[in-house]
């Protein structure tokens, strides 16, 4: 005879079942059921094939959202096709420094981060599966197109991606120029290539090489006794600046001496200026001694007048000691009157 089911232990088993479902929503939703979000809108030019409904919506490195939605949009006044994309952006997931949240959902902090330079843009998730990711970042080059449908819609405006950049300007890039030019220049260079002049180029260079090597066994002949004499001449040359050095320290000694010599307390220059002090008191009596009235000068002057008397005196003894010898002893003889 089969057990009866116990009814409690079938009621537990179904409540853990319907706890554990919860729970593990709650882990899926990442609890987005017990925290507000609000949206933003994004409007994407071009493809955004790769984007997908919940992939992550990044500031700053930091994943602050995910994408909700992705639609298909037209500009009426451009007739351009957009690709509006809405995300929504957690709350309490930037901290100040006092500790107050700053807020991303509102609209208002939104806008003073646009003007700050805020711009969204598409960035590749992973290379190997395509998939891309909204990045959020500043950008204060890039100019704010916003080009939202509807004006109570916050929107963040987009910038393009380094591929859409590079894209739009090859798109204005004359490729058919470029190509010529290529062309004009492969011709050129074939034309080059195919001279005769470019043809002899490996010869020339050969006999160039062989030219040098020449010279280069050469040179290793004779480095040896040139380099010698180049010591030689070194050697001399060092002892000829030893030379020099040891007269322009004789110079510096004897400077030196005369320096000291020539100091005004020095012996020598004293000795020299009581010298010359001597010499001028010599020559001041000197001058003293030869002025016109000076009693030495008058002296002399009668000394020589009385020696020329004198030798006047002389002469005519002379004279008449030749005209009469006896005159000695006789006397001179009066002359007789005619």
């Amino acid at each position: 005879m089969s057990r009866k089911a116990n009814p409690t232990l079938i009621g537990a088993f179904v409540l853990g079942a319907v706890a554990l479902a919860v729970v593990a929503t709650l882990l899926l939703a990442g609890g987005s059921w017990f925290g507000e979000r609000r949206q933003h809108v994004l409007y994407f030019e071009g493809a955004a094939q790769g984007l997908q409904v919940g992939a992550p919506v990044v500031f700053l490195g930091v994943k602050v959202g995910t994408v909700r939605q992705i639609q298909l949009g037209l500009d009426q006044q451009s007739r351009r096709f957009l690709v509006p994309v809405t995300i929504e952006v957690e709350p309490r997931v930037v901290h100040s420094h006092g500790g107050a949240d700053i807020d991303l959902r509102d609209r208002a902090t939104i806008r003073q981060l646009v003007e700050r330079g805020l711009r969204a843009r598409l960035r590749l998730q992973s290379l190997l599966t395509g998939q891309l990711y909204v990045d959020l970042d500043f950008h204060p080059d890039k100019p704010a197109v916003f080009a939202a449908l509807d004006p109570e819609q916050s929107e963040i405006p987009t910038i393009r991606t380094a591929v859409q950049e590079l894209t739009s300007k090859l798109e204005g890039f004359p490729m058919d120029s470029f190509l010529a030019d290529v062309a004009a220049i492969s011709g050129a260079v074939n034309k080059l290539m195919s001279a005769q002049a470019t043809q002899d180029l490996p010869r020339r260079l050969d006999a160039t090489l062989r030219h040098l090597e020449s010279l280069a066994r050469r040179f290793d002949a004779q480095g040896g006794p040139i380099l010698k004499d180049v010591r030689d001449n070194l050697a001399e040359m060092n002892k000829a600046l030893l030379a020099a050095q040891a007269a322009l320290a004789k110079l510096d000694t004897a400077a030196d001496r005369v320096a000291e010599l020539a100091r005004p307390d020095s012996r020598m220059v004293a000795g020299m200026t009581q010298a010359s002090e001597d010499l001028a008191r010599a020559a001041n009596a000197v001058r003293s001694l030869t002025e016109q009235e000076a009693p030495t000068v008058q002296n002399v002057n009668a000394a020589l007048k009385e020696i020329a008397r004198a030798a006047d005196a002389l002469r005519l003894l002379a004279e008449t000691l030749e005209q009469q010898p006896d005159a000695i002893w006789r006397g001179k003889k009066q002359k007789s009157s005619p």
